[in-house]
This record gives structure tokens, C-alpha cells and sequence, in this order.
């Protein structure tokens, strides 16, 4: 047996690949450039996790999702492998820890945010790794065409400088043929090897309703369709609503956001990935990493942003390769909302310096100062302050990051964390020169190893289990033991974070690239009025999505409205044909009344029986003399 079959199993109990994931190993392994486009769902990370286990070294990964960042993390770590996120709101001091384990340590893993790529320290100690693969993870965040457009991730190239020879695994669900040489040359491919599975969903049913009381739709999907599913809206408070709605009409449903504690989050997921809820209502926030087989709809209330952002949406349901519907509700409105939403996507220049300006004082940051720190950032709380629109602030935000003034991460979860400042010797005279801290400080070193070298996980509530202490007499403690010295405390943390990567500028020294922003904007408009040609022409709705992803000659996919619909209008003039033929042959030999004649009618429901008279009696085949039908 291969080695990375035998790693497969041993560490993920697998006796196969899925299709195309050996393909890619083999080709990474090969050390060559690859770019693999794997469906929602496909298993892209096994694609750079094997080969690293294959080979010495360590593996880097790039990716701007911190919540899978964590969760592949901690699923390695689980596993026994040797890997760690860097992510914002870390310390200075942990960032540092982090990356010599990095350096002199036995870590696989090391997954960083592209925004981390920017600092000078980090580049500068990945210098000193042995590196054996450089995975970046929704790569289509690298191409200004890509709907994900991160500016941050143009720094991967600068890595390939440090380490020439190591190969590059670029891996994402959703890119047009643009994109994906947009991809390859940023990321400076040589000799490049293109995996690409169709995007074709044969299980998977779209349908475009189009309706002006989505509410009566959104159960009548529920009610028409069994399992479970997903329903995607704008805002936080719309999941709210909504799920609110489903409950008041007995249907089982839970809201989902980015506004809610990670404890909430993690709890909803769960019941819902185990069925204990059977809809969940969701804004974009859910979904990356969300690996549940057996979803049998996805309806999008309103028009999404793109067709990529779509496809990917769309694509968490029937992962079992069962029947599923991908369900839009449409109406005109949605158009006006979208040209409107245009507009605060793509705030003035001015605008850009203005919020800028705000940001730096809600920091408290004088000029020239704030380089490398990172602020708890509570946008409501901002944009209620300096009466701003909370989407255009957001948008402000990214312009800032593309020009790498600052970065800006929603909702970053740390746990709590800490660590012994003193020498072993010195912690335990501590203990006995102060035996009233003597039992407290047994629980940690029992309960944490390694806190003398890093920086460890640490909860309050087992602490205060096992000293019998209230959770806010721990945190007190760790406290007071940071004030002496003796350990660095970092509290839990659940708030976005906003990270200067620059010292604040005077407003004379703020460059805004205006070309950019007017690039992008033409960039949406375009994806916009894809999303509303796929939502109001009457074709195939599969071969309109494979089209856009550049499959041109795909076949009619059979399943969806526009097909069904196709399907049944054939039907019904075959009907009818029957029917004609049928009654032709009746009233050839004698008159019927109506009810007579629907009787002796063998072909069609009723009403289509009915209809067919009506169709005759209109173009003068059939004659009645109010009572009975004749030829």
C-alpha cells in the first residue's frame, strides 16, 4: 500500500479517495503547481493534508475563514498531528510562540489568515521553517475578478520568494475561466496542473419561483419538501424572523448568525446537523465547513450577490446525492434592492478618509501610532457613535484593507489562554511561601501541561469545578497572579477585531485607489446581472450555471422548473391530442351531454378533459345545441 493510502486510513479511516482527490495528491506530491476546483463538499482539505503528512516539514495553509481555520485545527490536533492557527487578536507573545514551534518544533500545520502575511515578523521566521507545501484555501479570494476579491492574499506570492521550490496547492469550489488564470498568475504558477470536476449537480433541482408573498412560499417549500433545510436571508434580524415564522406554523426552525456567542452558534449547529431542528435561517455566515449529507432544500429568500456566492450556497444541499431543491424566491423588487445595495458597496473617496478618521478615534490612536495593534470593534456600537450605514462602513472597511491600512476579521473566537511566566523552581517557592494559592496553583499545572513553554486553552468553569471556587473567583485569581507576574491571562473573546497594519495616517497621506473601487464596481454590477439573467430567463436552469462557469455544451438537466415545466407542456398537448382523438371517435357515432361525454372519456384528468371540449367547441370542430354535444 501507498504511503498516503496507508495515511488515509490511519488517520481518517478511509479505505478510498474521493474522485479527483488522489489525482491531486499525486500531482502535489510530484511537487508541482496545482490548482483543484472541487464542488462544495468535495474534500479539498485531504488534498493538502496528506501530501504534508507524506513528506518532512511542515505544510502552510492560507485561508480568510477562521471559524474552518480552527475546526480543521482542532480535528488534526484530535487526531495526534501537530498543528496550529494564527489568527487575529492573538498576542504579540503568542504570535511569537506560535511561529518558533513553527521553526524548532514537530508542527505540520501552520494556518494563517492572509492578513498575517503582511507582517514583516511572520514572514521573516517562515524564512527558518522547512516548508513542504504552501495550500491556499478559496483561492478564488486572489483574482480581482473572483466575487471574493481579498486584497490580502496578493502577499501569498511573496512566500514563493522564501522558499522557491516549495510547490503551491491553490484549492476553491467556484471559478469562472477568468478567475482561474487569474489564479495561476498571481500565484505565479509554473508549469501548472489544472484538476477541474465538472460543476454539475445531477441530484440537485433548481427552481426560480417567482412570487410576491415570499413568506407563503417559504412554507410551501417546508411543507412540499421532507428533511431538512436551509434558508438564507440578508440580515441578522430577518434569521430571527423568520425562524419565528416556521415556528408559528409547525414547522421546526432556528436562527443562525455572526451576531450570536459562539456557544449559541456551536449549539445550533449542532441540533440541527443531528436533527433535532429541521430548518435552519441563516444570513452567509453559515455553511463554510458545514459537511451535512442529507439537506434536501436551500432557499435563498432573495437574490444572492453572485452566481458563485449561489452555487456554493446552493450546493450544501444533497451532498448524499439524494434529490435536493435549490430554491430563489424572486421578485422585481429584488432588482431595485440590489442596484440600491450597488450603491453603498462602492463608498466615495471621501467617505473612505471620513470613516478612517472615525475608526482612529473610537481606537484612541494618535498619528503615527497603532502599527500591529488590534481593537475589539463593536460595529453597531461605531456606527450608531459617528451615524453611519452599518453596510457602507463595512464596505469602507474593505477599501482600508486593499490599501493595508488595516484589516478587519467578524467575530473572531479565542478561548481563553495563559501562561506560567516564571521558571518551575520559582513557582513553587511561590506555592510555599504562599500556601493560600498553594491548592489553586496544583489544579492548573494538573489540569494544563505545557503551560511553561506556550500558551493553553484554558476554562474557567473546570477550573472552578475543581477548586470549588465560583468562575468569578478563578478569573479573579488568574488576575491577580498576571498582576505579580507569575502568568500572562488572555480572557475568551468573541468580538471582531480590527487590526492597524499601518500607524494611524493624516488625512494628506491617505491614498485611496479610486481605479480600484471604479474596477470592482464594474466588476459587481457585472455579477449582479448575471444573478438576475439566471432568475428571469426561461432556460434550463443547470445549463445556465454551467455556462457561466464556461461548460457551454452542457445537456439539459431535466429536473429543474424550467425543464418540468417544459416537460409537463409536452405532456399536456400529448393529452390533448388523446382526448381530441377519443371524442372524435364518440361523437362520430352519437351525441352525449357534457357529463355523458366526460364519463365515456378514457385519457386526462377531468379538467383537462373539460378543457379540451372548451378548446373544440371554440375553433368550431365540436357543436352543442346547449345540451348535447355533437360533430
Amino acid at each position: 500500500m501507498q504511503l498516503h493510502h496507508k495515511i488515509l486510513k490511519q488517520y481518517w479511516g478511509y479505505d478510498t479517495f474521493r474522485p479527483m482527490q488522489e489525482e491531486i495528491i499525486t500531482s502535489v506530491l510530484a511537487g508541482k503547481d496545482t490548482l483543484a476546483l472541487l464542488p462544495t463538499g468535495g474534500g479539498k482539505s485531504l488534498c493538502f493534508q496528506i501530501p504534508a503528512l507524506v513528506n518532512d516539514g511542515l505544510c502552510i495553509v492560507v485561508s480568510p475563514l477562521i471559524a474552518l481555520m480552527k475546526d480543521q485545527v482542532e480535528s488534526l490536533n484530535a487526531k495526534g498531528i501537530e498543528a496550529i492557527a494564527i489568527v487575529s487578536g492573538m498576542s504579540r507573545r503568542e504570535v511569537d510562540i506560535a511561529l518558533d514551534n513553527c521553526v524548532y518544533g514537530f508542527t505540520k500545520f501552520l494556518y494563517l489568515s492572509p492578513e498575517r502575511l503582511i507582517s514583516e515578523l511572520v514572514r521573516e521566521r517562515i524564512k527558518y521553517m522547512k516548508v513542504n507545501l504552501f495550500a491556499v484555501d478559496e483561492a478564488h479570494c486572489i483574482s480581482q475578478w473572483g466575487y471574493d476579491f481579498r486584497p490580502s492574499y496578493l502577499h501569498i506570492a511573496d512566500l514563493r520568494e522564501l522558499h522557491p521550490d516549495v510547490p503551491v496547492l491553490a484549492l476553491t469550489a467556484t471559478a469562472t475561466a477568468e478567475v482561474r488564470e487569474d489564479i495561476q498568475e498571481k500565484l505565479l504558477f509554473r508549469r501548472p496542473v489544472v484538476f477541474q470536476q465538472s460543476f454539475e449537480r445531477k441530484n440537485l433541482s433548481y427552481v426560480v419561483q417567482h412570487t410576491e408573498n415570499k413568506l407563503r412560499k417559504l412554507l410551501d417549500v417546508a411543507g412540499g419538501v421532507n428533511g431538512s433545510g436551509i434558508v438564507y436571508v440578508r440580515t441578522r434580524k430577518e434569521t430571527f424572523d423568520i425562524a419565528k415564522f416556521y415556528n408559528e406554523n409547525g414547522f421546526s426552525a432556528d436562527y443562525y448568525n455572526a451576531g450570536l456567542s459562539i456557544e449559541e452558534r456551536s449549539e445550533k449547529q449542532e441540533a440541527w446537523k443531528n436533527n433535532h431542528t429541521r430548518i435552519i435561517v441563516a444570513t452567509n455566515a453559515f455553511g463554510m465547513g458545514i459537511d451535512k449529507p442529507d439537506v434536501r432544500f436551500v432557499i435563498h429568500k432573495d437574490a444572492p450577490d453572485s452566481l458563485e456566492a449561489y452555487y456554493q450556497e446552493a450546493g450544501r444541499g444533497g451532498r448524499d446525492e439524494q434529490k435536493a431543491y435549490a430554491v430563489l424566491l424572486y421578485h422585481t423588487t429584488d432588482r431595485i434592492r440590489q442596484e440600491k445595495k450597488l450603491e453603498l458597496n462602492f463608498p466615495t473617496v471621501k467617505e473612505i478618509k471620513q470613516t478612517y478618521h472615525h475608526l482612529a478615534n473610537y481606537c484612541q490612536l494618535a498619528y503615527e501610532a497603532g502599527e500591529g495593534l488590534s481593537f475589539d470593534l463593536d460595529l453597531a456600537e461605531f456606527c450608531s457613535r459617528f451615524k453611519l450605514d452599518a453596510l457602507k462602513t463595512i464596505n469602507v472597511l474593505k477599501f482600508l484593507e486593499q490599501d493595508e491600512y488595516l484589516s478587519f476579521n467578524e467575530s473572531v473566537f479565542l478561548p481563553s489562554r495563559f501562561r506560567f511566566e516564571v521558571l518551575n523552581e520559582e513557582l513553587y517557592n511561590f506555592q510555599i511561601q504562599n500556601p493560600g494559592w498553594d491548592n489553586f496553583i496544583k489544579t492548573l499545572l494538573r489540569s494544563y501541561g505545557g503551560a511553561f513553554e506556550n500558551y493553553v486553552r484554558l476554562k474557567e468553569f473546570e477550573v472552578a469545578k475543581r477548586t470549588g471556587l465560583s468562575v468569578q473567583q478563578v478569573v479573579e485569581g488568574l488576575k491577580q497572579l498576571q498582576d505579580i507576574s507569575l502568568l500572562t491571562y488572555l480572557p475568551q473573546n468573541d468580538k471582531p477585531q480590527l487590526t492597524w497594519i499601518k500607524a494611524r495616517q493624516p488625512a494628506a497621506n491617505l491614498f485611496i485607489n479610486k481605479t480600484f473601487i471604479d474596477q470592482r464596481k464594474a466588476n459587481y454590477k457585472k455579477k449582479i446581472e448575471a444573478v438576475f439573467v439566471y432568475a428571469e430567463h426561461s432556460r434550463c436552469r443547470s445549463q445556465m450555471l454551467l455556462a457561466y462557469f464556461d461548460e457551454d455544451n452542457a445537456p439539459k438537466c431535466g429536473v429543474c422548473d424550467i425543464c418540468l415545466e417544459e416537460r409537463r407542456s409536452i405532456n399536456a398537448s400529448e393529452i390533448s391530442d388523446m382526448i381530441t382523438n377519443e371524442l372524435v371517435q364518440l361523437l362520430s357515432t352519437a351525441s352525449y351531454n357534457i357529463d355523458e361525454l366526460v364519463g365515456q372519456l378514457k385519457h386526462g384528468t377531468e379538467k383537462e378533459r373539460i378543457a379540451t371540449i372548451r378548446l373544440l367547441l371554440d375553433s368550431g370542430k365540436v357543436k352543442t345545441d346547449g345540451e348535447h354535444y355533437y360533430l
